[in-house]
């Protein structure tokens, strides 16, 4: 008999050799119906493995993020089984689970894929799906992997099984089709009753240019029909919040392939947003005790060497500007924090100056792959609202807990109201992918894991996710359709103040390393603004509008009183712009609703006489006429509101 330890603790023996799907079934049937995926000792293990020994036990549904993983994982598997029946002879690469659904990246040799394929590859995926196929997990050792899929002319398979540990290797059947897999995975494919392919793109075998370029295709299943379609619903939703389009109707920014691609022009519009976005945080800021330093957009080569960025990223940033002096060389700035403890080391510092608050919202440049830009979301030119907190060790945690409120504190003030934390933390069995000492990790990983149980947020932990300097804490935010966006960070380093010889005198009047908090509440303000622009479908807190109030005279006779209501608004700090073109007052009303402009005052005969306006609000019409100073309180008031919550 085995002991099984559940989440609440609770112990019950088994016999050995029982699987986490008959566990299920012993506690209730509809459980067993439920459940997709399952971790052994914190190992993700599938439901049909057997259990040889004492362990703790974790059961995950459909809801669970892990439930969704092996659920879209093991729908991969059956994308390549009909796609191996529909196209005989193509080759695979891989097929990983994604947040939405999964993909898999094929070699179709001869074959042309097409949208027109979508509806044939679906039906054969549910097809398959209704064999409920089981899907079964086998050790192979290296020599029989190679062989395997090497007779079958998978020659990217076979490269990445040649980098693989003999003994740590496994397939996963379902069916004909055997796949090289770590799992976990579905007992069997029954549960798989929607199925949709999303789109065809191209993805370089390894994300290397130098490579063969496959087709990668996405996809997405669900356990019921009904989710498929609610799930489609929110897509074409979200075609209509794209940022680029809305970026586009709104004036807000542009992309010219003269000045080069993920490089975003910001247009007056989106200039001023960005700039109340960023007076917002200074604010705040300031509050906190944060000082604003300005860096170059350049380095010298060597600040980069130092720092560790170069060793990890250099071979995808931007080239070396080699200058006129022989051997020297410079990058373009990939991240803000070497030029910041250059700023620390600059003066010689003491124990009654830390915390050292530095920020500045910096310009970095990273060289994304052309196929990987994406608006704003994914660009090579981005502003990060960039700070480092050099601290005693002592200092950390309520550091970090006042960002904390900080990040909390912009997320309410601009409706963001659903979101989860996430602690990221060093890989524990791949520490070479990470700079500086295990005491140095553990003592950065606590502080995060303390502070989150302070503030009283369930904070998930995933495993390698970390900085390859530091652990970090990351919020992950739910936007108003339901996706997921990573936003707000904060990041503990004891490693880079040791990296540049970073020291302050003591108390004791001796030398000690500071440690550093990076920190970036919104993240970059390219991205930070895409999203918002998604969550709010472009209608903004008033506070944020760049332009809070249209002003639309019926008839040219009346332009003369909409320019003197536009100054007397904007003399009360009111941002008021005036639609005088000589259209009807219908179209003009329809083309300045798309531009998602919050209140439209409207200006005729009467509302001249009366020194009023006719007040039309975004989104829920007329709402009466007022006097100017009237309307112009009643606006101030409701930007008041709505950033103080």
């Amino acid at each position: 008999m085995i002991k099984i330890t559940f989440p609440d603790n609770s112990v019950k023996e088994f016999e050995s050799g029982v699987t986490p799907l008959e566990i299920a079934q012993s506690i209730s049937p509809r459980l067993a119906q439920d459940v997709l995926a399952s971790s052994v000792n914190e190992q993700e293990w599938d439901l049909s493995r057997p259990i040889t020994e004492d362990a703790t036990l974790q059961l995950f549904k459909w809801d669970d993020p892990e439930g969704k993983h092996a659920f879209w994982h093991s729908s991969a598997h059956l994308l390549a089984e009909a796609l191996q029946q529909l196209y005989p002879g193509v080759k695979f690469g891989i097929g990983p689970a994604i947040e939405n659904g999964f993909y898999y990246d094929i070699d179709p040799g001869e074959y042309k894929l097409t949208d027109a394929d979508f509806a044939k590859i679906e039906q054969r995926m549910l097809e398959l799906a209704r064999e409920k196929q089981a899907i079964v997990r086998k050790d192979i050792s290296k020599a029989d992997a190679l062989k395997m899929f090497g007779d079958r002319g998978e020659t990217y398979k076979c490269e990445l099984i040649s980098e693989l540990e003999d003994g740590h290797i496994t397939t996963y059947t379902q069916g004909d089709f055997t796949d090289l897999c770590r799992g976990p995975h579905l007992p069997d494919t029954g549960a798989i009753k929607a199925a949709k392919i999303t789109s065809l793109a191209g993805a370089y075998w390894r994300g290397d240019e130098k490579r063969n370029q496959l087709v990668r295709v996405y996809g997405i299943t669900f356990p019921k029909k009904k989710m498929l379609d609610e799930y489609l619903a929110l897509l074409e939703e979200a075609k209509k919040r794209d940022h680029r389009k809305l970026g586009k109707e709104m004036e807000l920014f542009a992309f010219s392939s003269n000045v080069g691609a993920g490089l975003p022009l910001w247009l007056p519009k989106g200039a001023a947003l960005r700039d109340r976005l960023e007076q917002f945080l200074r604010k705040i800021q300031k509050q906190y005790g944060y000082q604003q330093v300005i860096t170059p957009h350049i380095g010298n080569k060597s600040l980069y060497v130092t720092s560790g960025h170069y060793a990890k990223y250099g071979k995808d940033s931007f080239q070396p500007i080699h200058t006129p002096e022989e051997g020297e060389e410079y990058l373009l700035k990939p991240m803000n924090c070497p030029h910041h403890c250059e700023i620390f080391r600059a003066l010689p510092r003491s124990y009654r100056e830390l915390p050292l608050r530095l920020a500045e919202f910096g310009t970095v440049y990273r060289y994304e792959q052309s196929g990987e830009l994406h608006g704003l979301t994914r660009v090579r030119g981005f502003t990060q609202d960039d700070a480092h907190i050099y601290c005693a060790p002592d200092q950390i945690k309520d550091e970090f807990l006042k960002v904390m409120d900080i990040i909390l504190y912009i997320f309410k003030a601009l409706k963001f109201e659903n979101y989860e934390a996430q602690i990221s933390l060093r890989d524990p069995e791949h520490k070479e992918k990470y700079i500086g000492s295990d005491e140095n990790w553990h003592l950065a990983e606590q502080a995060i894991i303390e502070a989150c149980e302070e503030k009283g947020i369930k904070a998930r932990k995933e495993l390698g996710e970390a900085a390859f300097y530091g652990p970090k804490l990351d919020f992950m935010v739910k936007d108003a359709i339901g996706r997921r966006w990573q936003l707000g960070t904060i990041q503990v380093d004891y490693n880079l103040p040791e990296r540049f010889k970073l020291e302050f005198t003591g108390a004791d009047n001796q030398k000690h390393t500071p440690v550093m908090i990076h920190r970036a509440p919104f993240g970059s303000m390219e991205r930070f603004v895409a999203v918002l622009l998604e969550h709010t479908a472009g209608k903004f807190p008033l506070w944020l509008s760049p332009d809070q109030v249209v002003v639309l005279p019926i008839s040219e006779k009346f332009n003369d009183y909409a320019h003197q209501v536009a100054r007397e608004l904007n003399m009360q700090d009111v941002r008021a712009i005036v639609d005088d073109r000589n259209e009807k007052i219908g179209r003009k009303i329809r083309d300045n609703e798309l531009k998602r402009i919050p209140y439209l005052l409207i200006v005729g005969e009467k509302e001249a006489e009366s020194g009023e306006v006719s007040v039309r609000k975004q989104g829920e019409g007329d709402k009466g006429t007022v006097k100017i100073a009237t309307f112009a309180d009643d606006i101030k008031k409701e930007i008041e509101n709505s950033i103080n919550g």
